[in-house]
């Protein structure tokens, strides 16, 4: 269930950030985008996210790898953007770091529990670690677009956020 309401959590955050872009959009282009087109009629160049998020859920210890070392980049990235110079991003950020903040609790919680636990469940959240971290890196690579956007004081400088991630996910392992 808990799983489910971070889904749902992800879903909301989604269709604010998505209805925002659609403003934007429609204040430069006459015939600007709502959510839905966002979301779903798109050019496939345009469908960008972090690979780390592709990755399948096999086990319940690839998942919550996953979900734990996104979450731990989620929330200083949304905590970030909570100080941005665009009042609509700052605002949106603010309410899902809320919500994010508990996800990186419960997501840290069960990393810690399954790598505590039998030497089974161990082994398999050790193994999605390793699987994973490969795609850590790009957490913090700005593309053209966002290292415009930190110039203007909208978007947050993610390469910032590799220090205290690596501190916070250190703490959890």
């Amino acid at each position: 269930i808990a799983q489910t309401n971070v889904g749902l959590d992800l879903l909301g955050q989604a269709r604010l950030w998505l209805t925002y872009a659609g403003e934007v959009e429609a204040r430069y282009a006459p015939a600007g985008r709502d959510e839905d087109e966002l979301a779903f009629l798109r050019d496939g160049g345009e469908y960008r996210n972090l690979l780390i998020v592709e990755q399948p859920n096999g086990s319940f210890a690839d998942t919550t790898a996953r979900q734990f070392l996104f979450d731990a980049w989620h929330l200083l990235l949304l905590r970030a953007l909570a100080g941005s110079a665009d009042a609509t991003v700052a605002g949106i950020a603010a309410k899902a770091a809320k919500e994010a903040a508990y996800h990186i609790e419960r997501s840290g919680d069960w990393v810690i529990r399954l790598g505590d636990g039998t030497d089974e469940s161990h082994l398999k959240m050790q193994a999605a670690i390793d699987d994973l971290w490969m795609y850590t890196g790009e957490m913090f690579t700005p593309d053209a677009i966002e290292q415009a956007l930190v110039e203007a004081g909208i978007a947050a400088d993610v390469r910032s956020l590799a220090a205290p991630w690596r501190q916070q996910v250190d703490a959890v392992f």
